[in-house]
């Protein structure tokens, strides 16, 4: 009897302490990953405003193709979605409409990043079609 009630104690599983001490390597691990992922989420989304802004850029070159100008600043990129060129106004990847503006004739588009206001820095940043080159 003896036997038969050891075999069933050493087959029962895991005590606490094994069970806290895999709880704590998990949540180390996860707290690493974090820690290493979370700041490249911010930079893919300044990625995706850059890209974003280059394919506006190109929308805009469309739209001049067609009309012989760009768009006035009044009218802005309403007026590429009005001529079916983009399907819906364009949102940054922080929920703010890309800015447009017609300079001298030639088209900026821009947003203003994660703070969605003029100036700052790291994903605060403005970013524009004028650093990106992606102007006429």
């Amino acid at each position: 009897m003896k036997l038969l009630t050891k075999r069933r104690r050493s087959t029962r599983g895991m005590t606490l302490i094994e069970i806290i001490v895999v709880i704590t390597i998990l949540s180390l691990l996860m707290a690493a990953v974090g820690i290493a992922v979370i700041p490249q989420l911010d930079q893919a989304k300044v990625d995706r405003a850059r890209l974003d802004i280059a394919n506006i850029g190109n929308a805009l070159k469309t739209y001049y193709a067609k009309k012989g100008n760009y768009p006035d600043t009044g009218g802005g990129l309403k007026a590429v979605v009005d001529a079916q060129i983009l399907e819906k106004m364009p949102v940054d990847p922080w929920d703010h409409e890309y800015v447009y503006l017609n300079e001298g004739g030639k088209p900026v588009v821009m947003s203003y990043g994660k703070d969605g206001a003029p100036g700052g820095a790291d994903s605060d940043a403005d970013i524009s079609s004028k650093d990106t080159g992606t102007k006429k």
